[in-house]
């Protein structure tokens, strides 16, 4: 029994940091119908810039949380320079020549990551407040894990909001079904499409502090949690934030399940279930629906 609820905490966590990187993924495909292949090398860029503002020993979990939000920060000022020299220049062609470029964009963020943090590996500690973790008789579970769980809730809660709840979010939903319409209707759609960018890349970086104590930092960073963040939008129905969030979740539980049921074949089942899934339910959970 203890196992089993040390597995759903452990994957809870897990669906949660997969979530924090789909989150600006699945955003930026929302409305801009665009499947970034280089978020994770921006996502590994705000892991890098947090670990040059509080090293391999943050002092504290403030330290720790502005030294995420300043790397999601610098990742975002990135992305309004990649919308002006890149994604704006594609956004009336073939969605081929979208993949294309961000494709570079990944080869060139990961060649700038060597040139000025090097290829060598290193391990980062969380804050002494997330260092140790709850016991509750023999369960035993990780600050840290709780302090991704609810860092995932409350970017979930807070991007479920703006986009269902407010002007802004109205307006995007309005651009992501018909951009020309919108731009009738008086919306500055150039302007809405750069804001979507900047906060996906936003997310994208403080994604990569929030977890810079989860992994080593290293170049292929970025390759660690990418696929499972293409899986979650997919599963989730392209474009959809509530549709990525279960679907991160449901991630996250089976990737912990299946270590404990075949420890043998790490990350078996996750691809077997995502076969599964789109055989069945290609169209992802909700049918689809942007946002």
């Amino acid at each position: 029994m203890i196992d089993i609820v040390f597995a759903l905490i452990n994957g809870l966590a897990t669906g949660m940091a997969i979530f924090l990187v789909a989150a600006g993924l699945t955003l930026i495909f929302g409305i801009l119908k665009i499947l970034n292949f280089a978020h994770g090398a921006f996502f590994m860029i705000g892991a890098y810039v947090s670990y040059s503002i509080v090293g391999s020993n943050p002092s504290s979990i403030w330290m720790f949380v502005l030294a995420a939000l300043a790397g999601g920060s610098v990742v975002a000022v990135l992305g309004l320079v990649t919308d002006a020299m890149v994604l704006r220049r594609l956004r009336n062609v073939d969605e081929a020549f979208m993949l294309i470029a961000t494709f570079a964009v990944l080869m060139i963020c990961t060649g700038v990551v060597k040139l000025i943090w090097g290829v060598n590996y290193a391990s980062i500690n969380p804050p002494p407040p997330l260092d140790g973790a709850l016991i509750f008789g023999d369960l035993f579970i990780p600050s840290y894990s709780l302090f991704v769980i609810v860092s995932g809730l409350i970017v979930f809660v807070v991007l479920d909001i703006a986009i269902r709840r407010t002007w802004i979010g109205k307006m995007l939903q309005s651009i992501a079904r018909d951009s020309w319409m919108s731009g009738l209707l008086g919306i500055n759609v150039p302007v809405a499409l750069t804001a979507t960018v900047i906060v996906s890349f936003l997310l994208a970086g403080l994604a990569g502090g929030l977890l810079l104590a989860n992994q080593t930092l290293s170049p292929i960073l970025g390759d660690s949690y990418l696929l499972l963040a293409f899986m979650a939008v997919i599963i989730g129905g392209l474009g959809d934030v509530r549709g990525a969030f279960i679907a991160a979740v449901l991630l996250g539980l089976i990737e912990s399940g299946s270590s404990l049921i075949l420890p043998e074949m790490p990350g078996m089942a996750t691809y077997i279930f995502v076969i599964l899934f789109l055989l069945a339910k290609p169209q992802g959970l909700f049918g689809g629906h942007s946002l």
